[in-house]
């Protein structure tokens, strides 16, 4: 009963067939492979974005940092949610590949801004002095690191705003086809069409081995992301091995339905916990992870029975058995709807 992380999940069969494909013979190599042209047409037909840049890395670390690198001057501010992924989970990886640029939180109690009070974080147009960090591109984590999902007209109102404000804009893809799952949208319509000018799309957290894709709705932006990529040790030689990845995920619209598995697998335990008179579930839980406050001695009872998930705040083993504890679980595609019933079995 594996609820850790959905990046702890295997891999997708049609993904490792397409790897053992893709490894016949020679090929091009440092992205000028075939396969990658036609997985640009491609990724353009889905956003239904022609002009659209597509690169690929192998992280999604990589892919924010190097995307946001593209967007932002060294004294400039990053804005995103006090909860973001940037913040919470990169290690300085977007300040380093910047050269310096400073994310700026803003409020976000259930992991999600709003453009009221992204607005009053950037301050009042011409408000920022050269003491201050100048305004700089905004991120939006979607899947947010708190399981709730930015609904479209959210995500159009902090786009209309760096429109006005002269600010670029990047999504935080990696559980991207979760959240497209959720709110039941085309892709254009939860990215370029709300303002978004640039995206990191996952792959690694829904059934690949390792590949996100870069894309960039502003082509202007992508050559220096060719260049950064290089410099960043983040090119990989024979890249045909990213390239068949992607390619075999978007294929026969393996990306959705492996969400979807996901997502299902996660609505089945949140109405489990829900019903359960122990449980006190902290957001919105509207993709495929949920945090969750249980006594301690339940989250021991759990860990004992073979269910693994994690404890947010104190050694679930050690300490007063009333203490309640903060869980995150987190569902993959390869869950299933069995193993979350074992697990809601445990929970009594």
């Amino acid at each position: 009963m594996q609820f850790a992380s959905d990046n702890a999940g295997p891999a997708h069969p049609a993904i490792l067939d397409a790897i053992a494909r893709a490894n016949d013979g020679h090929q091009r190599a440092y992205g000028s492979e075939s396969a990658m042209t036609q997985l640009r047409d491609r990724i353009r037909e889905i956003f239904e974005a022609p002009s659209a840049e597509v690169h690929l890395v192998a992280t999604g670390t990589a892919a924010n940092s190097l995307i946001l690198g593209c967007m932002a001057r060294p004294w400039d501010a990053i804005f995103c949610s006090e909860h973001a992924h940037i913040e919470h989970d990169e290690g300085n990886a977007p300040e380093f590949y910047t050269g310096g640029a400073k994310l700026s939180l803003v409020p976000a109690p259930d992991g999600r801004m709003t453009a009221a009070d992204l607005e009053r974080v950037i301050g009042a147009p011409g408000a920022r002095s050269f003491h201050n960090a100048q305004p700089g591109p905004i991120s939006i984590t979607q899947v947010t690191e708190t399981g709730s999902v930015y609904a479209l007209d959210r995500i159009r109102a902090i786009g209309d705003l760096a429109r006005a404000r002269g600010q670029r804009v990047h999504m935080d893809g990696a559980r991207f086809a979760n959240a497209l799952m959720a709110l039941g949208c085309t892709p254009a319509e939860m990215t370029w069409k709300a303002g978004i000018d640039a995206l990191s799309f996952g792959g690694t957290k829904n059934g690949c081995i390792g590949v996100e894709a870069a894309v960039f709705f502003d082509p202007a932006l992508a050559r220096e992301f060719e260049l950064r990529r290089k410099r960043g040790g983040h090119l990989f030689s024979k890249h045909r091995f990213l390239s068949a990845q992607m390619t075999a995920y978007l294929e026969n619209d393996l990306w959705r339905d492996l969400a979807a598995r996901a997502n299902a697998a996660c609505a089945q335990l949140v109405a489990g916990l829900e019903a359960h008179p122990e449980a006190e579930i902290l957001y919105p839980a509207q993709a495929n992870l949920v945090f969750v406050t249980l006594p301690r001695a339940t989250c021991r009872r759990l860990i004992e029975g073979g269910a693994d998930f994690h404890v947010m705040d104190s050694d679930p083993m050690e300490g007063a058995p009333e203490t309640r504890l903060t869980a995150r679980l987190v569902c993959d595609w390869s869950l299933g709807e069995a193993r979350v019933a074992q697990f809601l079995s445990l929970l009594g």
